[in-house]
């Protein structure tokens, strides 16, 4: 009788922010103290939750994700998950709403866009709601970056990461924003992503992070402390660096911009799913790069639906 042959882990599980997006895109420009015409849209959206989807919409089988909500709008937030293809583990937060993040876009060429952010329930995500099984069939942990910028959020995303590293399951982080890691510092942000094996950084966040006005520079400095690294540059592609050097320059993929809102979440979610798939850094960053293009097109942060398709 022959052994019983064990699967091999195949999961992707995120651990971040699930919220609501009110997306504003304007035409014109803000005018203080009185009306901007805008076409206004309630959708769901937050980093950790878009990159699950993406990662799933980019043929992950087994994506998860482990976030906290409020009672308010949990299930609708569910629903939207479920329906992308993504298991939800959404703790429901007794005290706080969903958060919730308002998205200025400017709907000219570059659709660039402006947050004002209230994070609800999404960053009282605590190691109470962590456990080790969550780690159960998965090859991959993604830690979304706003996790490192509260408390209790950066404690689960410390155990999380122990728990992976414990497991030899690799992490991956997002810094995910430039505003909130020059007010937490790079220094405190370095420490708390100490073992992370893939570090995805913005532009900005890159060079925030080494000081480096050149992506390429800062990517390879980066490099030196994490094993592999991929910096995204929007519209000029994404470089990825592992042992102190750039072994790779990808290209943007051309898309007519309405909406840079998730593009780096699609990314993210692409290059994920990629990897998970059996393709080299550089491959998966292409298939990111394709994403984000795929993402700008859209408003919103998420990946089309089923009945889209």
């Amino acid at each position: 009788m022959g052994r019983a042959v064990t699967a091999r882990p195949c999961g992707l599980l995120v651990v971040g922010d699930v919220v609501t997006d009110v997306v504003a895109l304007h035409r014109t420009p803000l005018a203080p103290g009185t009306d901007t015409a805008a076409a206004i849209r309630t959708v769901p959206g937050g980093a950790g939750a878009n990159v699950a989807c993406w990662a799933a919409y980019g043929g992950c089988p087994d994506v998860r994700l482990l976030g906290r909500v409020g009672a308010d709008s949990a299930a609708w937030h569910e629903a939207a998950l479920t329906r992308a293809g993504v298991r939800p583990r959404l703790v429901i937060d007794p005290r706080e709403p969903t958060g919730t993040v308002i998205c200025l876009v400017d709907a000219g060429a570059a659709a660039e866009r402006t947050f004002l952010s209230d994070n609800g329930a999404s960053l009282r995500i605590s190691p109470a709601d962590w456990s080790p099984s969550l780690l159960d069939g998965v090859a991959r942990l993604h830690l979304s970056g706003y996790l490192f910028f509260a408390a209790a959020s950066r404690a689960a995303a410390a155990e999380a990461l122990a728990s992976a590293r414990a497991r030899g399951v690799p992490v991956s982080v997002d810094p995910a924003s430039a505003g909130f890691l020059a007010r937490l510092g790079v220094a405190r942000f370095l420490a708390a992503v100490e073992g992370v094996e893939t570090l995805v950084p913005s532009r900005a966040e890159a060079q925030l992070l080494t000081g480096l006005p050149d992506p390429a520079a800062a990517a390879c400095m980066l490099s030196r402390r994490f094993p592999s690294v991929v910096v995204k540059l929007g519209t000029d592609g994404a470089l990825v660096a592992w042992g102190g050097e750039v072994r790779g320059r990808i290209p943007a993929v051309p898309a007519r911009a309405r909406d840079s809102t998730g593009a780096g979440d699609a990314f993210t979610g692409a290059l994920l799913a990629a990897l998970l798939g059996g393709a080299g850094l550089v491959d998966a960053a292409a298939q990111g790069c394709g994403a984000g293009a795929r993402a700008v097109e859209r408003t919103g942060g998420r990946p089309p639906e089923a009945a889209e398709r």
